[in-house]
């Protein structure tokens, strides 16, 4: 088939068609998924010790699976996550959950769409967050958080009260990523994927603003192709392609984790 007389809009759904049709997804579980997203994580850059948490809902009502407190990234597996209730509670009474899900549980009561949360310090997101200023997208490759990642300027301190929940609930609004001044990231995505492509995305988004205000004046990225570029990197498909290869990457040093 000729396609040098096709609209821009009609190769981006062709191109669309063709992943659905040649791309096959993964066969994982969710736990899988969130043991496969620690270690991911953990390799680009995200790993603060034991700081930052990775939750997903799980098929029980009010329940959580998310890290056992006081394992790093690099040693989560699919056998060790725990599934918590929203008291953040072990349901098989065994270990404990972080103290600083709390939050995670005011996000997923407030946003009903949202079924993964990741929220880490990775270091150009947390020196950025030291400057108490928004994220700022302005490159075609970090268009997936245009006009989507709110900003907190308010930090409530130690984040094992339910006022952070609130805080960061209310201040997320429609988006799906939020930069925490004086703290870090916190992503939200539908599925496991979407939430871990875009905790890679705002670190890297992150790194790319403190290098361009480092070198001079960022200049705006226009408005209609922004949010052209921003939907078509924010598919499920996509989504779920992009985790496909991290998870191949991953694999090559972690493969213990599932």
């Amino acid at each position: 088939m000729r396609t040098d007389a096709f609209s821009k809009q009609a190769l981006m759904e062709m191109a669309k068609t063709n992943m659905k049709a040649h791309i096959p997804d993964l066969d994982l579980t969710d736990r899988q998924k969130l043991a496969l997203t620690c270690r991911i994580l953990f390799t680009k850059g995200h790993d603060s010790g034991l700081a930052g948490q990775i939750t997903c809902r799980s098929d029980k009502p009010d329940t959580f699976i998310t890290q056992r407190f006081g394992l790093g990234f690099d040693e989560i597996t699919a056998d060790n996550l725990l599934e918590v209730d929203q008291d953040l509670e072990p349901l098989d009474q065994k270990g404990m959950a972080n103290p600083a899900n709390r939050f995670h549980t005011w996000v997923y009561k407030e946003h009903p769409e949202v079924n993964c949360i990741i929220h880490t310090h990775p270091t150009h997101v947390a020196a950025l967050s030291m400057l108490k200023i928004p994220l700022t997208v302005s490159h075609m490759d970090t268009c997936g958080l245009y006009n989507d990642c709110a900003f907190l300027a308010d930090w409530p301190g130690v984040p094992v009260g339910n006022e952070e929940g609130v805080l960061i609930s209310n201040a997320l609004g429609n988006n799906r990523a939020i930069l925490l001044a004086h703290h870090g990231q916190l992503v939200t995505g539908k599925t496991i994927e979407e939430a871990c492509n875009l905790a890679i995305l705002i670190e890297r988004a992150a790194k790319l603003q403190l290098l361009a205000m480092a070198a001079g004046q960022i200049q705006q990225i226009q408005p209609a192709l922004a949010n052209e570029a921003h939907d078509w990197v924010s598919t499920d498909k996509r989504n779920k392609v992009n985790f496909a290869y991290y998870v191949r990457q991953v694999l090559k040093t972690h493969p213990d984790c599932i």
